[in-house]
C-alpha cells in the first residue's frame, strides 16, 4: 500500500468547483449585472415587461416604484424590481380602448 497525498486526492474537488463556477455561477452574475444596469437606466418612455408578463410604458419613476401605463387612462405601480426587461418586440403593441 502507497499512501496518496492529500492534496493529490483534492485536485478532482477543486476542479469540479472551477468548472461549476465557470460554467453556473459566473454567467448569472453577468446576467444580474445587465439587469441591474438595465433597471437604473429605466427612463419615461420606455416599453417594458414585468415578471408577471405585463407590458407597459413607463411614465414615472419615483425610486424603487414604477408607474406603468398598461391601456388607455390605466395605469399601475410596480417595484423596480418586477420590471423583467425592455419589451423592444412589443412596439406594435398599442392601447386601443375597448368597444
Amino acid at each position: 500500500m502507497n499512501p496518496q497525498n492529500p492534496i493529490v486526492q483534492l485536485i478532482p474537488l477543486f476542479l469540479i468547483f472551477i468548472i461549476f463556477y465557470l460554467v453556473m455561477i459566473l454567467p448569472m452574475r453577468r446576467r444580474q449585472k445587465k439587469h441591474q444596469e438595465m433597471l437604473a437606466a429605466l427612463t419615461k418612455g420606455d416599453r417594458v415587461i414585468t415578471t408577471g408578463g405585463i407590458y407597459g410604458i413607463v411614465v414615472n419613476i419615483e425610486g424603487d416604484v414604477v408607474t406603468l401605463k398598461v391601456a388607455e387612462n390605466v395605469k399601475i405601480q410596480v417595484a423596480r424590481g418586477a420590471v423583467a426587461g425592455l419589451a423592444k418586440d412589443a412596439s406594435n403593441v398599442t392601447f386601443a380602448s375597448p368597444e
